[in-house]
């Protein structure tokens, strides 16, 4: 049974072994880690992991062009399945092009109804926050995604060109 837990050291092999499903180059969206960030030492892991829990303290400045954002790990026991995240609030990129959440699920996991147990507790988290609506965004072509937030309550404003190439942008109504 799958539990939202917060990043952990404790998973650091499992995660390196999602993250080798991946490939080396994937965007693994929700997970956090920079392209500077030291994943590989478990050092650097582990600093990269409590960066993720400081980024929810609201009473503590975050980087240049990040926002506060509470990290989850999808964690089946000691396997991780993916990751979740919750932006306190949108800056303009994130209106534009990444929303609210963002979610990752490794390839082993995928097809099981994972992405969607987890939306909906992210939700009730949004929703423990004062947050009225939530924004979500994908890819045009992924279906999987799609399905995910229209079983979650997305309802589709537009498809448009970002930053990052074309996105589907939805608001899920708390």
């Amino acid at each position: 049974m799958p539990e939202l837990i917060a990043p952990t050291t404790r998973l650091r092999t499992s995660w390196l072994r999602a993250q080798e499903e991946w490939g080396p180059d994937a965007h693994m969206d929700g997970a956090g880690p920079g392209y500077e960030d030291d994943v590989d030492s478990p050092e650097g892991f582990a600093a990269w992991t409590r960066r993720l829990h400081g980024y929810a303290d609201r009473t503590t400045p975050v980087e240049q062009g990040r926002v506060h954002a509470t990290h989850w790990w999808i964690a089946d026991g000691d396997t991780y399945l993916g990751a979740i995240d919750l932006r306190h609030y949108l800056n303009g990129f994130l209106l534009d092009a990444a929303g609210h959440i963002g979610y990752s699920v490794r390839p082993s996991a995928r097809g099981r109804g994972v992405a969607g147990w987890a939306l909906g507790e992210v939700l009730h988290e949004a929703r423990v926050l004062g947050m009225d609506r939530v924004l979500l965004t994908c890819d045009p072509g992924n279906e999987a995604s799609v399905r995910t937030i229209e079983r979650g309550g997305g309802v589709l404003e537009d498809v448009r060109e970002t930053l990052v190439g074309p996105k589907r942008r939805y608001w899920i109504t708390l």
